[in-house]
């Protein structure tokens, strides 16, 4: 699965472990597993942590200083929960790498991006499709959002503006 961020393809450090039982540096568990992984990490590996995109962003709350990715899988590019958990994240104040994990179009990268997320894993399917330079003039596409609070100006304010300067 590629691994891509707003600079291109990147290696991806991380291995998925079904019970964190992994020698690895950095290990990426289950949700149900975490609080097992995280008492038991006495060799200080670093822990991250994937969900599925129904996992209220709340319920990581108590996490958020204790885990280094988060790992949101999007089982459809229809479905853009994973975008909202993502922003959530944000507003709790995590500080780590967000990861959008699944079958995403390059269309979304740049709201993606917006939202918090650090990095996206691409299926191999999507990211034949789609090349890498498609994703990265894609990421700088939108100027605009419809929603306050994201990285890109929102549009309505902006039309706001305009109209009391005219």
């Amino acid at each position: 699965m590629p691994l891509l961020d707003r600079t291109g393809l990147r290696t991806d450090i991380w291995e998925a472990s079904a019970d964190g039982a992994s020698a690895a540096e950095h290990v990426i568990v289950g949700f149900a597993c975490l609080d097992a992984v995280l008492a038991g990490n006495g060799r200080g590996c670093k822990i991250g942590v994937a969900i599925t995109n129904d996992v209220k962003a709340v319920a990581l709350e108590p996490y958020l200083d204790q885990v280094e990715l988060i790992a949101i899988a999007f089982p459809n590019s229809g479905d853009g929960r994973g975008f909202s958990i993502a922003r959530q994240l944000r507003a709790l104040g995590f500080k780590g790498v967000l990861r959008a994990s699944g079958p995403l179009i390059a269309d979304q990268f740049a709201s993606a991006l917006d939202c918090g997320f650090d990095e996206i894993a691409l299926p191999d399917g999507v990211a034949a499709r789609q090349p890498v330079a498609q994703w990265l003039a894609m990421a700088g596409m939108i100027s605009h959002s419809y929603q306050r609070g994201y990285g890109a100006q929102n549009i309505l304010d902006a039309r706001r503006a305009a109209r009391t300067t005219a």
